[in-house]
């Protein structure tokens, strides 16, 4: 897996690390399809791991990045229901190998905002599933619509946007069962298209992601009424046959 300006990916991480109404919302939204022993792939610097943590859930952390692995260790190594830190890249070769310990082991995986970053995304869809239990849930969020791609994405290492169809099509082609489908974070369409695509801005500027924490409940209820048709991330939830 490549990396692609991680200074900017740090940023980003940092900035959005601030925004906990926003980490809750993104969580709230999935909580309900995570069962069990979970495993995130690519924590980052720990923003959603911290809820799951919070409410005692049984979660193994991992990151391609060591120097996030690190961090991740140093805030939760000691959390009793942190089953664990791992290095771990979606595509190495040599994945089935380096990860044979935790083959089949997990009741839930998730992958928030990473699949995008993974040029060849069928095998990191392909490799999450070699981790669950039959009947585990894959939980995938990535970014809607290549109509929306600019230049943070650009520096963010994106290589694709998708919507509800296209990313259904990849859980279809590894044989799971959708269980789940849905847009998340309408609002957040205008702000992404008007920083990125107007404004020509290649991050995300701290400052509006504290002002869009603070209108996060104004959100939800925007959501309710929009999600059926648009938002600026793509769910999907798929269950292994």
């Amino acid at each position: 897996m490549e990396v692609k300006n991680d200074v900017v990916g740090e940023s980003t991480l940092s900035a959005i690390n601030k925004a906990d109404k926003f980490n809750d919302w993104m969580y709230s939204t999935i909580a309900e399809f995570c069962k069990g022993h979970v495993l995130e792939v690519g924590s980052g610097i720990g923003n959603i791991s911290n809820c799951f943590i919070r409410d005692n859930k049984q979660i193994m952390l991992t990151d391609f990045n060591v120097s996030y692995c690190e961090t991740l260790r140093k805030k939760y190594q000691h959390h009793k229901n942190v089953l664990g830190v791992k290095l771990m890249d979606l595509i190495d070769p040599n994945f089935d190998e380096k990860h044979q310990d935790l083959l089949g082991k997990f009741d839930t995986v998730f992958a928030l905002n990473v699949v995008e970053h993974i040029q060849t995304d069928f095998t990191a869809i392909q490799n999450c599933k070699k981790l669950l239990r039959k009947g585990g849930n894959l939980i995938i969020l990535v970014p809607s619509y290549d109509a929306l791609y600019n230049g943070m994405d650009k520096e963010l290492g994106h290589y694709r946007r998708y919507n509800k169809k296209k990313l259904s099509t990849l859980f279809i082609a590894n044989d799971f069962e959708i269980i789940h489908k849905q847009y998340f974070n309408a609002m957040g369409v205008f702000g992404w298209f008007y920083t990125g695509k107007l404004l020509m801005k290649r991050m995300i500027p701290s400052s509006q992601m504290v002002t869009y924490n603070k209108l996060v409940p104004l959100f939800k209820v925007v959501d309710k009424a929009l999600v059926p048709f648009w938002g600026l991330s793509t769910i999907v939830v798929g269950k292994k046959r």
